[in-house]
């Protein structure tokens, strides 16, 4: 079993890379085109259109897999950002359920391990040298 785990890693570290930059672009495709649903007027301004632009900018990068790295660094921050802004600002700021954060929370965390691990077997960083993870 550990040998299938360890030589799959690299397959499913992508999968998860691809996987969580599609819901995030969609966060994106919400605020700016109401697809798959709305989200706001569908005419972003100041905090939400940087929010909007990252998201659908990030997301792509992501699936790409270029520049993983330091695009999921940046993201990170982002989701870090948007749940003290957004949600804790609410209260009970250690109970994320609580307060609507839960997936930025969750999207912080992925991010940031991302911005550590690299984009898996199945990243265009690993076409163009910039990283071998």
């Amino acid at each position: 079993m550990s040998a299938t785990c360890t030589r799959i890693q690299p397959i499913l570290l992508s999968v998860l890379r691809i996987v969580t930059a599609y819901l995030f672009l969609l966060h994106g495709t919400a605020k700016f085109f109401g697809f798959p649903t709305a989200m706001g007027s569908g005419s972003p301004e100041g905090l939400m259109l940087v929010a909007g632009i990252l998201e659908v900018v990030g997301g792509i990068m992501l699936i790409l897999g270029m520049f993983t790295r330091p695009t999921a660094f940046v993201l990170s921050g982002q989701m870090a950002a948007a749940y003290f802004m957004a949600h804790a600002a609410k209260g009970s700021v250690l109970f994320p359920l609580a307060n609507g954060g839960e997936s930025a929370v969750l999207f912080c965390f992925v991010f940031l391990y991302l911005a550590a691990a690299g984009g898996g077997l199945l990243a265009l960083d690993n076409l163009i040298g910039k990283d071998k993870a």
